[in-house]
């Protein structure tokens, strides 16, 4: 069978390897979809933490299952994949925070990925999604991180909420806090992507990151409080950095985005504001179960965040002129 290894940043190739054979408690599911996310990308571009070289990218799938052990799935059962692999025995798997283990392994990011013609998975990672079309399938995981952020973040119905970054997950995150009930605002350095926020994701306002009066500008929108719930979705230093300023007195602070080096923040104002900062990692099987559900009963249209899609043929050839067009929002890889 073939896969798309990522040999070194900037560098896929077509590879041709043995079909895998599958083992207890592991199930084979020939891939149908695989959503191109910010970490691919980021791998792609030699700069996503927690990465080795050679690895085959793609943990946003959709899936038939083959054969295996996966409870409840038979032969041609439409399927989506958790893509992170947990120990079931560090303190955080047995507290319940599996998103978060301490010897975690996702696939496509610590070991390989989806970006194959089969893939060999642990069963119990397998969910079924009979009657639910590919392309949303592919979907489900960045809705999943985003539904667990907004989890995180308590929100209260009524609570005025910034999201900073309108990619892919920060778009996600605005709707799962809208669904939520809060005021969403959101800022970002590109106009284009601000445009989708306010036509796809039902925000209250949106804000151009480089405005020169931005903070200003907040304050007026929430009535002069600020937002007592700020998310990152960026992953960019400046950007998580520039956002303490923005959250409101006992107001708090998730960070979805990841990056390499160190926040840096003043502790005064941080202090004196009583601030909550915390992290989000990925996301749990509740989560997944969340966002299927509010999928089939027409809460989420996961496929309308789909802006470009390629064929596993002609993806090693299209990928950097796909990742580098300005008008992506969610691309998606098709093996049919």
């Amino acid at each position: 069978m073939r896969i798309i290894s990522c040999i070194k940043p900037g560098m896929l190739e077509y590879r041709e390897v043995p079909e895998p054979v599958c083992l207890p408690g592991y199930s084979i599911i020939k891939i149908r979809r695989i959503g191109v996310c910010g970490t691919d990308i980021h791998a792609f571009g030699g700069t996503q933490p927690y990465f080795s070289y050679p690895r085959v990218l793609g943990h946003e799938l959709a899936a038939e299952f083959v054969e295996g052990d996966a409870p409840r799935l038979r032969k041609g059962d439409i399927v989506t994949v958790i893509p992170y692999q947990h120990c079931g025995k560090c303190i955080a798997c047995r507290s319940g925070h599996t998103n978060c283990c301490q010897h975690m392994q996702v696939i496509g990011v610590h070991c390989d990925g989806g970006m194959a013609e089969r893939l060999m998975v642990p069963s119990h990672l397998l969910l079924p999604a009979a009657g639910l079309e590919s392309d949303r399938l592919a979907l489900v995981e960045p809705f999943a991180i985003a539904a667990h952020g907004v989890r995180r973040a308590a929100i209260s119905h009524g609570e005025n909420v910034l999201v900073v970054g309108a990619g892919p997950i920060g778009l996600a995150t605005m709707e799962m806090a809208a669904i939520a009930g809060a005021n969403v605002l959101a800022i970002d350095v590109s106009a284009y992507r601000l445009s989708w926020a306010k036509k796809i994701t039902g925000v209250k306002a949106a804000f151009h990151a480089t405005e020169e009066y931005l903070a200003e500008q907040l304050k007026e929108a929430t009535q002069g409080d600020m937002p007592t719930v700020v998310i990152d979705a960026t992953g960019n230093l400046n950007a998580i950095n520039n956002a303490f300023r923005y959250m409101s007195h006992a107001g708090r602070y998730v960070l979805i985005g990841l990056q390499k080096g160190d926040i840096t923040f003043s502790h005064p104002e941080f202090h004196k504001r009583e601030g909550t900062l915390m992290s989000s990692r990925n996301a749990t099987k509740q989560d997944f179960d969340w966002v299927l559900e509010n999928i089939r009963i027409g809460k989420i249209t996961p496929e309308k965040y789909i802006t470009h899609h390629s064929h596993f043929n002609d993806i090693v050839e299209e990928f950097p002129s796909l990742i580098s067009d300005g008008n992506i929002v969610k691309a998606v890889i098709s093996l049919d």
